[in-house]
């Protein structure tokens, strides 16, 4: 309700002056400079929509920034909790461009922005060093730094039927997550995160410990059953969050469409060459990710006669 309050207050405070255009440009800007994945899915919706989005992915950027950030755990910590009061508050901070933006988009769409306290739990726990013993503990803390961002991004596309969609964009969120985190198994583990299963680990006889020279000293061919073993979870997640399409309008869709298979064309490549995502981070051209949205688009108006 205070997330309600504050968007209300900023109509009727005469929010649309502090500004707006000039907040969603920032936004925008921060989305070109650093969705390297999700603006090319971004730029088939219609303006109003995707400034929306941009609000959104700033404001996530930000709380992932903080936990990823230096300094002691404790000042992040505290930077974190402070995201959690700036949009608890009924009035909201003129100066921040993407509060701003934010809360004139939440005016216009239903977003959840109740979401991004999950969000801040999920990036809270990376700050601790939390780590997962089960695929459930796993899939619990995908559901709050991604499927988060697939409920914030519903609110956005909109659909006839909130109640079914929801769970499905939470399970694409899940699904991105774990390839996130297949494709960042060497990062994270030399910045001291563990994020796959102990159970798992134990599972395939292998750890993720690094050697002298920061490479994982594990049996590759051990590493390499658990690397695909996982990916076929996340194909799996990606099976149900794709039943989200035909519940969106096409532009929406195909925005979806073109996150949703820029990441599976990232997972299944890690999955076919398990050896060359551990030793370093994998991704697609510019040309293969614009091929990926120009399919997307052309499918999603094929499948409403457009």
């Amino acid at each position: 309700m205070m997330f309600a309050r504050a968007a209300s207050a900023f109509s009727r405070d005469g929010g649309r002056e502090a500004g707006v255009n000039d907040a969603y440009r920032h936004c925008e800007q921060i989305m070109r400079s650093q969705a390297r994945n999700f603006s090319y899915g971004l730029r088939l919706l219609p303006v109003q929509k995707r400034r929306a989005l941009s609000a959104v992915y700033a404001l996530a950027r930000r709380i992932d920034d903080i936990a990823d950030g230096d300094g002691p755990a404790e000042q992040r910590l505290e930077r974190l909790s402070s995201v959690r009061e700036l949009l608890g508050e009924t009035a909201p901070a003129r100066h921040d461009l993407v509060v701003v933006a934010l809360l004139e988009a939440a005016r216009r769409y239903p977003i959840p922005l109740a979401a991004f306290a999950d969000l801040v739990d999920g990036c809270a726990a990376d700050v601790r060093g939390t780590t997962y013993t089960t695929f459930e503990d796993l899939v619990g803390y995908c559901r709050c730094v991604a499927g988060s961002v697939g409920r914030l991004s519903l609110g956005v596309f909109g659909t006839d039927d909130v109640e079914a969609a929801t769970p499905l964009a939470d399970a694409l969120g899940v699904a991105l997550q774990i390839t996130n985190i297949l494709r960042d198994l060497r990062e994270d583990r030399l910045s001291g995160r563990v994020y796959l299963p102990a159970q798992d680990l134990e599972r395939f006889g292998c750890t993720l410990d690094l050697d002298a020279h920061g490479r994982f000293s594990a049996p590759p061919e051990r590493l390499a059953a658990l690397v695909r073993f996982e990916a076929d979870r996340a194909r799996d997640w990606f099976a149900t969050g794709m039943r989200l399409l035909p519940m969106l309008d096409a532009r929406s869709a195909a925005c979806t469409a073109t996150m949703a298979g820029i990441y599976r064309c990232l997972l299944d490549r890690i999955a076919a060459d398990p050896g060359r995502a551990l030793a370093a981070r994998m991704s697609l051209t510019t040309r293969e990710k614009s091929m990926v949205a120009v399919r997307a688009l052309a499918q999603a108006r094929r499948g409403r006669g457009r």
